[in-house]
């Protein structure tokens, strides 16, 4: 029997009330979740607590997981999972910082008043390291925590131009992309076949308007026209 059949047997079973049924999906699709939080990890938040958060959107997609819709389970599950971390992690607009480093961080500024008092200047990171009894990457995660949330539209150049959103990558890029791609998969088997065929043509072979309405039997007008309606469409399923 396959992983899918198997997701779906216990599916059913779970949202009639079955615990053990929830249990053993918890525990077969758990290094998917695992898989997920870990991506996330470096944010200021224990791995431990990420996964849980995980679990929290595997918990929900097995509640609402739609059997007759004939989708892998997995692929209803990553989306839900990634939006139950990220919503975590933007809480209240804060970046949420471990415990360790919390406390860390009081232990070091209680050492850096110290060390000014005693020396009358900033200490360097390996004094404050020598000092705490912290290593030197323990001391630099910790004033890292510390320091205050930037607004990503806060400019760090005189005129203003360059923000803090315009230097920064976001870590999570390459998720929110791959969830992208799930959705836009999705949205686009729903589609009628030759609009299908208008996306298939236009973005996958890089064709012109021209030369996919040469291919498909209409006017160039025609496939502008409806490709527009594509796009909406499509707008209206994945936001």
């Amino acid at each position: 029997m396959s992983q899918y059949s198997d997701n779906t047997c216990y599916i059913e079973k779970s949202q009639k009330g079955d615990e053990a049924a929830t249990e053993e999906l918890i525990r077969t699709n758990y290094p998917l979740a695992a898989s997920i939080a870990r991506r996330f990890s470096g944010r200021g938040v224990e791995t431990e607590d990420l996964v849980q958060i995980a679990l929290i959107g595997m918990l929900k997609a097995i509640r609402t997981f739609d059997i007759s819709r004939g989708t892998a389970f997995s692929t209803y599950a990553v989306p839900l999972i990634i939006g139950e971390i990220r919503k975590f992690l933007r809480d209240d607009g804060l970046i949420k910082v471990s415990r360790v480093n919390k406390k860390n961080c009081a232990i070091l500024m209680r050492c850096r008043e110290e060390f000014i008092n005693h020396h009358g200047r900033e200490p360097h990171t390996q004094e404050l390291a020598e000092v705490s009894g912290l290593s030197e990457e323990e001391v630099l995660q910790a004033l890292d925590s510390g320091r205050p949330v930037a607004s990503l539209s806060e400019p760090v150049s005189e005129d203003g131009d360059l923000t803090v959103e315009s230097m920064v990558e976001d870590p999570s890029c390459s998720i929110e992309k791959a969830f992208d791609r799930i959705a836009l998969s999705e949205a686009l088997q729903r589609l009628p076949e030759q609009w299908r065929k208008i996306i298939m043509l236009r973005y996958y072979r890089d064709l012109s308007q021209q030369q996919t309405a040469d291919i498909l039997g209409l006017t160039q007008v025609k496939v502008s026209r409806e490709e527009k309606k594509i796009i909406a469409e499509l707008r209206r399923q994945i936001v």
